[in-house]
């Protein structure tokens, strides 16, 4: 599992001990990128869409696309743009602009939508990611639970499991679930009031893995949706 670790991360001689690590970058806060660039193993770069939506903002995803166009290639990808509580026609529309490789992006399935709408996805990408949003907010809550593990039952079914990232969620590296990669801001938004280097505080946090195979749940342990 490749851990993500989200940025701002301030001050900067704090962000350069972090050096050799994965990280998040933002379209919405991009003031770390090119140091992210010059000292990261990986980055994944978020399109910025839940803060644009959360702060009653317009996306501008010409505007996007232009911001990828020097930080797009192998290892690094990116989140293709999403509509937070849109429509399976609004977000399949934005999966036609996407003017890269298919390799070097990742849509979002918001786990409110259908489970068929999963299943297209992963039967398209070779990575995807899972949104928390809506009634399955709350990561990690039983009722989020039981819906990632109705997932994977889903997509376990074509025996193949495309690389999943899951969207804020490294708390969840160590439990059943087989994600590829996940993200989460707890180190640079968390390091200083812990008092904590936010190297240490992040390798301690890498060391916890996911499992490689899906174990199927019973189907009668899954909550109906």
């Amino acid at each position: 599992m490749i851990h993500y670790h989200g940025t701002p991360l301030t001050p900067r001689d704090q962000l350069y001990k972090m050096a050799g690590k994965h990280f998040c970058v933002s379209f919405a806060h991009p003031s770390d990128a090119n140091v992210c660039l010059q000292i990261g193993q990986s980055i994944m770069w978020d399109n910025g869409a839940f803060s644009a939506f959360t702060k009653g903002k317009q996306f501008d995803i010409n505007k996007y696309y232009r911001w990828l166009e020097d930080k797009l290639g192998h290892p690094h990808w990116a989140v293709i743009p999403d509509v937070i509580d849109g429509t399976e026609q609004q977000q399949k529309e934005l999966l036609v602009t996407w003017p890269f490789h298919l390799c070097l992006g990742a849509p979002v399935w918001h786990m409110g939508m259908r489970l068929e709408y999963l299943q297209f996805l992963c039967d398209r990408y070779p990575r995807v990611c899972f949104g928390s949003s809506g009634k399955y907010w709350d990561v990690g809550s039983d009722f989020w639970c039981s819906r990632v593990d109705h997932a994977f039952n889903t997509i376990v079914k074509n025996n193949y499991i495309p690389q999943i990232h899951m969207l804020r969620g490294l708390a969840q590296a160590g439990k059943r679930w087989p994600f590829a990669s996940a993200d989460s801001v707890n180190v640079a938004r968390n390091f200083k009031d812990r008092k904590q280097c936010p190297e240490k505080m992040a390798s301690k946090i890498d060391s916890v893995q996911c499992p490689v195979k899906w174990t199927q749940q019973p189907t009668q342990k899954v909550l109906k949706f």
